[in-house]
C-alpha cells in the first residue's frame, strides 16, 4: 500500500517538475474566464488565444461557459433593445422573425 501511494506521490511531483520545466501558466481559470477568452477569440479570429483557452477547462466545461455566455448576452441585448431573446437570438443568426 505504501509503495503505491509513494508511486502516485513521485508521478505527481515530476508532472509539476515538468510544468514548471515547460513554463506552463500555473494559474487556474475558471469556465467562465476560458469562455471569455474563447469568444472574444473567436471574434478576433485570434487561433492562438483560440487554442490557449480551450486548454484552460475541459471540452465540456467550455461548452457550458460559452452557452451560459450566449444566454446572458442575448438576455442583455434584448432589454438594451426592448426586444424578446427569441427575436434576438434569431436576429443574431440571421434567421427570419418567427
Amino acid at each position: 500500500m505504501w509503495g503505491r501511494m509513494r508511486k502516485s506521490f513521485v508521478r505527481f511531483v515530476n508532472t509539476v517538475r515538468a510544468d514548471i520545466d515547460n513554463g506552463r501558466d500555473k494559474r487556474t481559470h475558471n469556465l467562465f474566464e476560458a469562455a471569455a477568452a474563447y469568444v472574444s477569440a473567436c471574434a478576433e479570429d485570434d487561433q492562438e488565444q483560440i487554442d490557449e483557452a480551450a486548454g484552460w477547462v475541459s471540452p465540456e466545461a467550455l461548452s457550458f461557459g460559452v452557452s451560459e455566455l450566449a444566454c446572458r448576452a442575448v438576455i442583455a441585448l434584448a432589454r438594451e433593445r426592448d426586444e424578446s431573446p427569441q427575436t434576438v437570438a434569431r436576429a443574431l443568426l440571421g434567421l427570419p422573425a418567427a
